[in-house]
């Protein structure tokens, strides 16, 4: 049987940042999707401010309070409906506002919290660049008020400038609302500068999970010591030693007891 996670339990402060990193197919996303009841979990269980909603429907009140920025901002939204649509459709869904005019003032107040100029409202997705379909996508995510969101590599398909426009936004936002994010990603240089915490998984397993800065201080696991050793040195006056993975990799289907990394310990 595959467990694409498995055995993983940690907590996420108010107001905190969980980094969630490791290879592509580490079940990053599967444990972001089960957070807020996207996926159902097989086993264990899930608590939102000590209430266990492992079983609850999605459709009672609390849902409301956990959203999720996508990773493909050229994919997660509708291409058929305009901005404001698209930022409204949570509000008609859970039926926030009974006037019109109610709905399109928070609308307007959305769109300038994340920085979008009200001339894109009735823009369609394929008008817009990255950065601000981003921006709507976390628009959408913020109509319903959330206290968690979860961010599943919301700034890997951007370039690298819209990235730090981005995430300079998702920190202005924590600090002005104070959100709780999971932050989803395999770049352990935009973990570093947004995370308070910061977990590494490997093949649905949670490897290592310490405080950001201590990670890269005083790294334990041989896993993780591999992935720093993969984040590019800007200097051309500066080298840094990799360390290359070698061994069979563990088959996650019905693997072995004992920690999944064993085979290519170094």
């Amino acid at each position: 049987m595959l467990h694409a996670v498995d055995d993983v339990s940690f907590e996420i402060g108010r107001g905190m940042t969980l980094g969630v990193v490791g290879e592509s197919g580490c079940g990053k996303s599967t444990l972001g999707r089960v957070m807020i009841k996207l996926l159902e979990p097989t086993d264990g269980q899930i608590f939102l401010e000590g209430v266990d909603i492992t079983h609850t429907k999605s459709s009672q009140e609390h849902f409301k309070k956990m959203q999720m920025i996508f990773q493909d901002p050229f994919s997660s939204i509708d291409p058929r409906k305009t901005v404001y649509q698209i930022i409204a459709e949570p509000l008609v869904i859970h039926r926030v506002h009974k006037d019109k005019l109610d709905r399109q003032r928070h609308v307007a107040r959305l769109m300038e919290t994340v920085g979008l100029a009200s001339r894109f409202a009735n823009a369609y997705p394929h008008e817009l660049d990255g950065g601000r379909r981003q921006r709507v996508g976390i628009a959408r995510a913020l109509a319903l008020d959330p206290d968690f969101i979860v961010c599943d590599e919301p700034v890997s398909a951007l370039d690298v400038s819209i990235q730090a426009q981005i995430l300079n936004l998702m920190q202005d936002l924590q600090d002005e609302h104070g959100f709780t994010y999971m932050f989803i990603t395999h770049d352990m240089s935009v973990v570093k500068h947004i995370s308070d915490d910061i977990m590494v998984m490997y093949l649905g397993h949670m490897v290592e999970k310490c405080d950001g800065d201590a990670l890269f201080e005083n790294t334990l696991h041989p896993y993780t010591k591999a992935l720093l050793s993969a984040i590019p040195e800007p200097s051309l006056h500066k080298t840094r030693k990799r360390t290359i993975l070698k061994g069979e990799i563990t088959s996650p289907i019905n693997p072995k007891p004992g920690c999944r990394f064993a085979a290519r310990c170094v």
